[in-house]
């Protein structure tokens, strides 16, 4: 699995590929994917399909805001993985009530969601503040260094 990055490795991650949060992020998206493998038939174009898209939705986000060059572009993409983020629980949720799914695989779903959702506010947080001066390692934005 992933691992925490500390703020100077952050500071050299000069690909989204390098984020903790956006690994993470994949990591759910695959165990989402797995999970509605089991899900009924008439299901795979109503909530399925949602749940998919949604899930997808983070990780690309992070990407994307990643990609942009300024601080607050990033932290709009941030913000965008939150909402879709927040959509994937829902459908979880939702999903769980009829018995699509449960038991520990739903879980480790459900808490790897609880941790990425805690790990995207931090990243959004750090994006909002005023970006560190020059030389400090805890700018969450600095790709060059």
């Amino acid at each position: 699995m992933s691992r925490e990055v500390s703020g100077a490795e952050q500071q050299k991650a000069r690909s989204f590929k390098d984020l903790t949060v956006w690994q993470k992020s994949m990591d759910l998206a695959v165990g989402v994917y797995q999970l509605t493998a089991n899900f009924p038939r008439d299901e795979q174009f109503r909530i399925t399909a949602q749940l998919t898209r949604a899930v997808a939705s983070v990780p690309a986000n992070i990407a994307e805001g990643h990609a942009r060059g300024t601080r607050r572009d990033y932290a709009y993409f941030v913000s965008v993985a939150q909402g879709s983020l927040a959509e994937t629980e829902t459908f979880l949720v939702l999903v769980q009530r009829p018995g699509y799914t449960g038991g520990e695989h739903f879980e480790a779903m459900m808490e790897l969601l609880r941790e990425v959702s805690r790990m995207l506010a931090a990243l959004h947080a750090r994006l909002r503040s005023p970006p560190a001066a020059p030389g400090r390692a805890n700018d969450a934005h600095a790709r060059h260094g």
